[in-house]
């Protein structure tokens, strides 16, 4: 066969390679001994940063400090060695606070561990089905809505650690304010002079040197403080007894089909938001170097880290914007950054524990007011409420429900919402060539169609539609009746649809239902133009069967020949 001259395609990737590690990317590609000292750089950075964070999101999740570094060893190292982005910090996040509460409260901790058991391997069947890509669909406004409240609620939470009060709080804003002006006369001046003073020295050395470890110069600031002047304030030693220094033995937790129906919901949600907020993060880490993440990739990797985090006790993990950040900016340069930052908090805690004891409770709670002020994108939730308004209301109602009833709830209404309108915008944007939307309220009956004056270029007797955009279930309902902006009704209707690009089913039986429509008035139908994919839906759907008196032409010319052949038999 001589050569056309055109360029030949690649052979088709064995779909495993959809799967393999960036680590294992890396490593073929070569690893230097400069590359080495750069993700050792990198990961010390990261992890002075994760090992404060991690006990304060672990508290603040209703478990117990430890579980935050247990979560940062195991998931962080498989996050990073399984993982589709050479960059990703895997560990405990802001974002699941909220959940992982609510579960704690209502399930126990072991609930939580089978929770997270099911959403790992739900986020790997996931991966494995390859929807990497669909999770990124969410309408923004809808992840701006709930990434706010959660902030609000994480801010809400440390009001008693805040001012040092002795409360026990229900686990919803509102009660939880509540109980904080019933505890107000066990305020502790104390423990807010800790918690002003470990602000001001994050935020301080934010302005002044951003480049030193604000949290772990803060925690360790305020446990020498209070030690040394013996304050009166609850650290981890007098409320959880210390942490040990070594990861306890993986465990399953008591597993039933009752208890798995119970704890489906809980699962779901948590593979949502770790499958969202890595891949989120994976982008974010794409613009800051230039790389291509494999989301499926990730996604399974996510499962794993998230599966293994529950067997030895952590908590739920996902891929962190800021721990990912700080690493890039750090300059790692493979995914072995990651690793390495999961060894060294693993060394530390061995090596530390016993000290951890002495941290105040409240300069943990001053780290999370600054993890809530950054979650919640205060300039990006300005800007969606001056954009359109249906826009506006979905970030104001994810906002609302994840702040006053659950985050669950938010998402559900909040995506759903975000469907709703954009099949909505979708419906406005298909029209007929005469102008009329398919989707406006009311139509003039006295007025005369805009595109009448198109009819004289065609045959007497006929009639030429075209669909502009998709045909489907948001503007079936509105195609059948347009017909009826054609008085008195032709003899043959030239339907162009050369400029639907798709069509589900709910479009192909509105077609099937207009045709039967015009059959019944006598009116013969031409469909011109259709692409191959609408022809191929439309086959499958057995349509040619059903419209079986339905001509078909290639192009419009085509369609008039054949129009100007009916006109004697119509």
């Amino acid at each position: 066969m001589p050569d056309s001259g055109l360029p030949k395609s690649a052979p088709a990737s064995p779909w495993w390679h959809l799967y393999l590690p960036k680590t294992y990317t890396v490593l073929k590609e070569g690893y230097s001994r400069r590359d080495f000292r750069d993700d050792a750089v990198a990961a010390l950075t990261v992890a002075i940063v994760a090992i404060p964070l991690s006990m304060a999101l672990a508290i603040a999740s209703g478990a117990t400090p430890d579980k935050g570094l247990i979560t940062v060893v195991v998931a962080g190292l498989l996050i990073s060695l399984l993982g589709g982005n050479r960059y990703q910090v895997g560990g405990p996040a802001g974002a699941f606070v909220v959940i992982v509460f609510g579960i704690i409260q209502i399930h126990g901790y072991d609930g939580l561990v089978l929770a997270t058991l099911m959403a790992g391997v739900i986020m790997m069947a996931a991966g494995f089905a390859r929807l990497g890509t669909w999770i990124k669909y969410i309408p923004q406004p809808v992840i701006t809505g709930f990434t706010a409240g959660i902030a609000l609620i994480i801010f809400s939470s440390q009001i008693g650690d805040l001012f040092g009060l002795t409360v026990k709080t229900p686990g919803n804003v509102v009660g939880e304010w509540r109980a904080y002006w019933d505890a107000r006369g066990t305020f502790t001046p104390a423990a807010l002079y800790v918690a002003g003073g470990s602000l001001a020295t994050i935020v301080l050395l934010r302005v002044w040197l951003p480049k030193l470890p604000g949290f772990l110069i803060a925690v360790i600031g305020a446990s020498l403080v209070a030690w040394a002047l013996k304050l009166p304030v609850a650290t981890i030693g007098t409320a959880f007894g210390g942490i040990p220094d070594t990861l306890p033995a993986p465990h399953w937790p008591s597993i039933s089909i009752a208890r798995i129906g119970e704890l489906l919901p809980s699962a779901i949600i948590i593979a949502f938001l770790s499958g969202l907020e890595s891949l989120l993060c994976a982008v974010v880490a794409d613009g800051m170097t230039g790389r291509r993440h494999r989301s499926n990739c990730e996604l399974v990797a996510q499962g794993i880290g998230n599966f293994a985090s529950a067997l030895f006790g952590g908590l739920p993990a996902t891929g962190t914007v800021a721990r990912t950040a700080t690493n890039i900016r750090a300059g790692a340069k493979s995914p072995l950054s990651g690793i390495m930052h999961a060894l060294i908090v693993l060394a530390c805690m061995m090596a530390f524990a016993p000290l951890a004891s002495y941290i105040p409770l409240s300069s943990l709670a001053a780290v999370l007011v600054i993890v809530a002020w950054n979650m919640s994108e205060r300039d990006k939730f300005r800007m969606l409420l001056r954009g359109p308004r249906g826009d506006a209301l979905i970030l104001v109602v994810t906002f609302g429900l994840t702040v006053f009833v659950d985050l669950p709830t938010a998402v559900e209404t909040g995506v759903v919402l975000g469907a709703i309108l954009f099949m909505h915008r979708m419906a406005q944007s298909v029209e007929m060539q005469t102008g009329f939307g398919l989707a406006d309220r009311e139509v003039d009956d006295l007025r005369e169609p805009e595109g009448a004056s198109q009819q004289t270029i065609l045959p007497p007797g006929v009639a030429a539609f075209q669909v502009r955009g998709p045909l489907f279930f948001g503007v079936a309902a509105q195609f059948i009746d347009a017909l009826n902006l054609i008085q008195p009704p032709p003899k043959i209707f030239i339907l162009r649809l050369g400029l639907v690009p798709m069509i589900d089913a709910s479009g192909a039986v509105a077609l099937e239902e207009f045709v039967h429509r015009c059959d019944k008035q006598g009116t013969k139908v031409v469909l011109s133009g259709a692409r191959p994919a609408l022809m191929k839906i439309l086959g499958e759907m057995e349509m040619s069967r059903r419209i079986a008196g339905v001509s078909f032409a290639e192009n419009f010319p085509a369609a008039l020949d054949t129009a100007r052949a009916l006109l004697p038999a119509a």
